[in-house]
């Protein structure tokens, strides 16, 4: 397995991890904000309101891209598999 072939795979994986995190936490980003610009306004400082919103859109986004994540997670593998021997060589 050559360097060029290492730095691939990293590269390819580091690309599937910010396609199937970047949009849950691009949402989270964006909630954290308002929320952040509500306390600020309103001068509600409490702890849970920071969290639990941005909590409960996660699970909301998970559910809603779970089918899209496990497809390219699976294509991805899938893909891992195949080139299996070309690293063995």
């Amino acid at each position: 397995m050559s360097t060029s072939q290492v730095a691939s795979l990293v590269s390819s994986g580091i690309q599937q991890v910010i396609s199937v995190i970047g949009p849950i936490l691009g949402i989270a980003l964006i909630v954290g904000l308002i929320v952040a610009i509500f306390q600020a306004v309103t001068s509600i400082q409490e702890q849970t309101l920071t969290f639990l919103p941005k909590l409960l859109v996660i699970l909301v986004v998970i559910a809603l891209l779970a089918n899209s994540i496990f497809t390219d997670m699976r294509e991805f593998t899938i893909e891992l598999f195949k080139q299996i021997p070309n690293f063995a060589k």
